[in-house]
């Protein structure tokens, strides 16, 4: 008896990368923080904690966005973009807003601290989804499919600029230029928005001295070794001392108050310190795999909504890996960008890993689709020719 398969509900494989990112995310985390915690808080599990509390919190997001479904998403794509358009005003107003390290990026509240920018990133992906999937077939159109989106973005990415927040930014364009030229908007538009939007980059780089040491810094770190190039070097040291198999969990030198940011911007350089080529090339296994199965989910969304949406979301994980991680080995000019899923940063991991419960929705409708089987209809025997009699027409 042949029955039918019931389909997937989400890609387990997908799950399980997000899932091990997150557990490797939480022992590192307290690897790369517990000395500097206990020397400076009194308490060495103080970083550890409040990243507990965040997975914890974004393991709801995840299966709320896994329960509610991307379909219903859909509606709220608006809403959803009203909403994160306040928070990116709200944290501006002094009083509102707080200010560390020269950026006014975080919004406290009592016993959390909210980044206005990591959902942003989300509500933008699902709204150019949104948008995109219903003007599917004006997307030729420029004054339709293109004018209204670079439009939007552009708000976004003031508002993130006068925080400053450069590495969203460019993440956002990032998002829409994938997505805009995955619904088929003419490349030429694409391409001459980009070389447009050089002169302001540049602009924004040269008038900015932190900006224009951090890309100095990026050319030659070793020539201002004990200034901007500190962090890169120290680094690239980390990494470099950590040969085939690291050092050892837990027994890196450079979280030593000698790496700034070890357990956030920098906590893949303690990876390669203390697990060594080994566990470097696990990370970054564990992303390809997200990237893959992230594709293969869009690729088989039976909606364009879920295509984008899945293209979106897997574009943002890949793009902020990317960036963090070409950081840390001194490819890439210093971004405050996260390690998705890994390093420290409550909005961050709760805000991605929702977004994660949201591509996990289109590969199980992805799934779905593939492994569905119609019953082909039942045959009846022919009823017999009746006999009207005659030796001829006898059974032999």
């Amino acid at each position: 008896m042949n029955e039918q398969r019931k389909p997937l509900a989400y890609d387990p494989i997908l799950l399980g990368c997000v899932l091990a990112l997150v557990c490797l995310g939480l022992v590192m985390v307290y690897s790369a923080s517990a000395i500097t915690a206990h020397e400076k808080l009194g308490d060495s599990f103080f970083f550890l904690k409040r990243q507990a509390i965040a997975a914890g919190l974004g393991f709801v997001a995840m299966a709320a966005a896994m329960k509610l479904g991307y379909r219903r998403v859909a509606r709220l794509a608006w809403p959803f973009l009203l909403l994160a358009l306040v928070l990116l005003v709200a944290v501006l107003i002094p009083g509102v807003g707080s200010a560390a390290g020269g950026a006014r990026r975080w919004i406290r509240l009592p016993g959390v601290s909210l980044q206005p920018a990591e959902i942003a990133k989300i509500a933008w992906v699902v709204y150019l989804s949104y948008s995109l999937a219903k003007k599917r077939e004006k997307m030729r159109t420029f004054s339709i499919g293109f004018l209204p989106h670079l439009g939007l973005a552009g708000i976004l990415v003031l508002l993130c600029m006068a925080e400053p927040d450069f590495g969203s930014s460019v993440a956002l364009l990032v998002m829409m230029f994938v997505l805009l030229f995955a619904a088929g908007a003419k490349l030429s538009w694409l391409v001459g928005s980009v070389l447009l939007g050089i002169p302001f980059a540049w602009t924004a780089i040269a008038h900015s001295p932190y900006r224009a040491k951090r890309l100095a810094a990026f050319w030659d770190p070793w020539a201002d070794r004990k200034g901007s190039g500190y962090q890169v070097v120290e680094s690239l040291m980390s990494i470099g001392s950590g040969g085939w198999t690291g050092l050892g969990l837990g027994d890196g030198r450079q979280k030593l108050f000698f790496l700034p940011e070890a357990h956030t911007d920098f906590i893949f350089a303690i990876i390669g310190e203390e697990l060594g080529l080994l566990g470097v090339a696990v990370v970054v296994g564990l992303f390809g795999v997200i990237i893959w199965r992230g594709v293969r989910a869009a690729l088989r969304s039976p909606e364009p909504f879920g295509t984008y949406l899945a293209l979106g979301i897997t574009a943002l994980f890949a793009f902020q890996a990317i960036i963090n991680m070409g950081v840390a080995m001194g490819l890439l000019p210093t971004k405050g960008l996260t390690l998705p899923f890994i390093s420290y940063g409550g909005s961050s991991l709760i805000t991605l890993m929702g977004a994660a419960g949201l591509l996990l929705s289109v590969s199980g409708s992805g799934e779905g689709a593939q492994r569905r089987v119609v019953k082909p209809a039942r045959r009846v025997a022919p009823a017999p020719m009746p006999v009207t009699g005659g030796a001829s027409e006898a059974p032999a």
